[in-house]
């Protein structure tokens, strides 16, 4: 007769859920136990603007798998409970909720402790150790609805960084009829997704509807009360200080890996902060894994270590660890291709790959074409740019970055290039749909490659 399998999971996030899913379908007999620390099932982070916005019309409808859901499939969820130690030797878990202590052991553990917020160090923008009233982070259903709660029209909504989160939270409160103001400390916005000439022509969409300051620092904050009144940044390059009346202020600049369960135990830590796994979302601890934004994996083009931070790479990650855990076998990819979109103010972004400034030490080839969505005597049509990274020698699609019209699907189309290892002269010749309603005759994403493949010829003919 086979022993039961028993397998202990910390985080019920995208990760830690997905895990329990994974580990239950690969095994239905396995004991699987479930800590989480807050007072919800998976649900989703990256949601949580569109609720603030009123899209999603309850942060409640955001849950993708209840408690109800995990009990029929037989997997036991402790919320609002907290892992207070691990016992290697034993193979056990103790937790808390409130007074009650939990004891569990386990054959196979799970860490999916997630991320906090950081929150850079702004004079006086906390009281009595807490943020000022009025300031906010956005991780959680509950900074959802205390950010709902603040919001008021024809008032002041400043948010501190520029990232995808930050202009997300600039439209949604734009469109609540907030004045926004966006402060970005590094010298162009969406720094780790799209190039400084790609980002620019974001910039001029948002700067007709919002003010953006750009090598800013938030260096401190004024209160009234208790309640924030005034953020002061300060110009990066002059040093000139500019007061900006604030009613409401929202930190997007990151988040840190919860890492100090995995520390406790001995897990090797990366040099980005996050736990080191491999491509089975193994620790370097034996049968420990870890999932999600606590962790860090190779990437697919630098093979340099990167931090785990988008839901899609959470998901898969969590697939990995549960199967594995609970006996089967799933291999992740040898790196990750961080392809990743957003949309904000009618435009959609997309990009596959690192950044120039990332790869900026290797002989890269660049490209780039604008273009519509279809042909230019069809009514409809909308802009698209389209830009394409190569490898000098190789030819190999290294990044792609796209704004406007369908720009994840052609992003989507690269991603599935690179993971295979095309080149530029490969790819550019792929046959697209084609109908005057709803594709050009050659679409934009193959016309780019057709720029950087000129320019790679001429560059290699010049040599």
């Amino acid at each position: 007769m086979t022993e039961t399998r028993h397998i202990v999971i910390i985080g019920c996030g995208a990760g830690g859920g997905t895990a329990a899913q994974f580990a239950r379908k690969t095994d239905r007999t396995a004991s699987i136990t479930v800590f989480e620390k807050g007072p919800y099932t998976q649900y989703s982070k990256c949601g949580l603007p569109y609720a603030i916005a009123g899209i999603i019309p309850k942060f409640h409808d955001l849950i993708e798998f209840s408690e109800d859901w995990f009990k029929k499939e037989h997997i036991d969820v402790h919320l609002n409970t907290s892992v207070v130690e691990i016992d290697l030797q034993d193979r056990g878990v103790i937790a808390e909720k409130g007074l009650e202590r939990i004891e569990k052991k386990f054959d196979r553990l799970i860490l999916a402790t997630g991320a906090q917020p950081w929150v850079p160090p702004i004079q006086n923008i906390k009281k009595d150790g807490q943020l000022l009233s009025g300031v906010f982070v956005l991780r959680t259903i509950n900074d959802g609805e205390q950010i709902l709660s603040y919001i008021k029209k024809e008032k002041n909504a400043t948010i501190i960084g520029a990232g995808l989160i930050g202009l997300e939270m600039a439209d949604t409160l734009h469109k609540k009829g907030m004045q926004v103001t966006v402060v970005e400390a590094l010298p162009s916005i969406l720094a780790n997704t799209l190039d400084d000439d790609m980002s620019d022509q974001v910039l001029q969409t948002l700067q007709e509807k919002i003010s953006v300051y750009t090598n800013h620092c938030a260096t401190r904050s004024e209160e009234h009360q208790g309640v924030i009144s005034a953020l002061i940044i300060k110009d990066a390059l002059t040093g000139k200080e500019i007061k900006i009346k604030t009613d409401l202020l929202i930190i997007a600049t990151g988040t840190e890996p919860e890492t100090s369960l995995a520390r406790m135990i001995g897990c090797v830590i990366g040099k980005t902060g996050g736990i080191q796994v491999n491509e089975k979302a193994e620790t370097s601890v034996q049968h420990i894994y870890a999932v999600g934004d606590c962790t860090e994996y190779i990437d697919f083009v630098t093979n340099e270590p990167v931090c785990v931070g988008l839901g899609s790479i959470v998901v898969r990650q969590g697939i990995a660890a549960g199967i594995n855990a609970a006996g089967g076998t799933y291999i992740l990819p040898k790196g990750l291709l961080l392809t990743r979109t957003s949309e904000f103010f009618g435009l959609e972004i997309a990009a596959v790959g690192p950044v120039k400034q990332t790869i900026r030490n290797r002989p890269v080839v660049t490209g780039k074409y604008k273009g519509f969505s279809l042909p230019e005597y069809f009514p409809g049509k909308n802009p698209i740019t389209i830009k394409v990274g190569v490898h000098e020698q190789t030819g190999h699609i290294l990044s792609a970055q796209a704004v406007g019209s369908n720009a994840a699907q052609r992003i989507n189309t690269l991603a599935s290039a690179m993971l295979g290892k095309m080149t530029v002269e490969e790819f550019r010749k792929l046959e697209t749909a084609y109908a005057p309603p709803i594709a050009p005759t050659l679409d934009a994403l193959t016309l780019a490659c057709d720029v950087v493949a000129l320019k790679l010829t001429r560059k290699r003919r010049d040599v």
